[in-house]
């Protein structure tokens, strides 16, 4: 499992489209002169995502407000309980995004994570952690992510970034990094989630290949369409778990 090279801190525009292939291929076309093939080709990332135990984030991110944040813990691979892997806050205020993030072996983060773990000399950034973790004291893995990446780089302007997700899946149990990538398919069928991530405007070129393909943002969060995919399941097996109820208590009834 390797260790990419990476920023600490982040604030720039992210926006989301799902394309279909044809699109994708129409697109990279044009990319010929503007935006590169980073050097880790299509590489798998994956996430814990953290939440209250009545699953606050989630809630307030389906809410569509002004201000919402996530908490993760993120590897590219699968790493071992010596693998150092990131912690990642993530905010959203008014349409801007802001990332920090730091690392630390995976074991150390997991035990940080579920406040048995106190940093003797924090940064900051484990600072900011800090306070989180005073602010949600029953913070606890709430969901697994994994994908498979391709992200381009634009070799002029270092706040361009365009990546390709496939294959997501989600899972809300056997909650650990090491387990590896599976889980349940959450994005729609033929469907590839693009982000383009800048840090003012969009390139001009770029804009003219969304009209020209007809590409177009679309609202959507892999953790919110998790959530959402957990609250229907959650509420067929309930309501399957009454069926069964009923079903007993008329049999019951019959045989009195």
């Amino acid at each position: 499992m390797r260790v990419m090279a990476y920023q600490h801190v982040f604030k720039r525009k992210e926006v989301k489209y799902l394309i279909n292939a044809e699109q994708w291929q129409g697109l990279l076309g044009r990319f010929t002169g503007h935006m590169e093939l980073d050097a880790y080709g299509k590489h798998l990332i994956s996430n814990i995502y953290y939440d209250t135990q009545q699953w606050y984030l989630a809630r307030l991110s389906l809410s569509k407000p002004k201000y919402k944040e996530k908490i993760r813990m993120r590897s590219y691979g699968v790493p071992t309980e010596n693998d150092k892997v990131f912690l990642e806050m993530k905010k959203k205020y008014d349409g801007i995004v802001y990332k920090r993030r730091t690392t630390m072996p995976l074991k150390q983060a997991e035990r940080f994570l579920e406040h048995k773990l106190r940093i003797e000399q924090p940064s900051q950034i484990l600072s900011e952690f800090d306070y989180l973790l005073t602010l949600y004291p029953d913070l606890r893995p709430a969901m697994y992510i994994s994908y498979e990446r391709m992200a381009y780089f634009c070799p002029e302007d270092a706040n361009v970034r365009i990546t390709f997700d496939q294959n997501i899946l989600y899972r809300t149990e056997n909650l650990a990094l090491s387990d590896g990538s599976y889980g349940k398919a959450i994005l729609p069928t033929g469907s590839i989630l693009m982000e383009v991530k800048i840090g003012g405007g969009m390139p001009l070129w770029l804009a003219d290949a969304f009209t020209e393909l007809k590409i177009y943002p679309a609202k959507y969060s892999k953790f919110s369409t998790g959530y959402k995919n957990y609250l229907s399941q959650k509420t067929q097996q309930n309501h399957l778990t009454d069926v069964s109820e009923q079903l007993k208590r008329e049999e019951m009834e019959c045989i009195a």
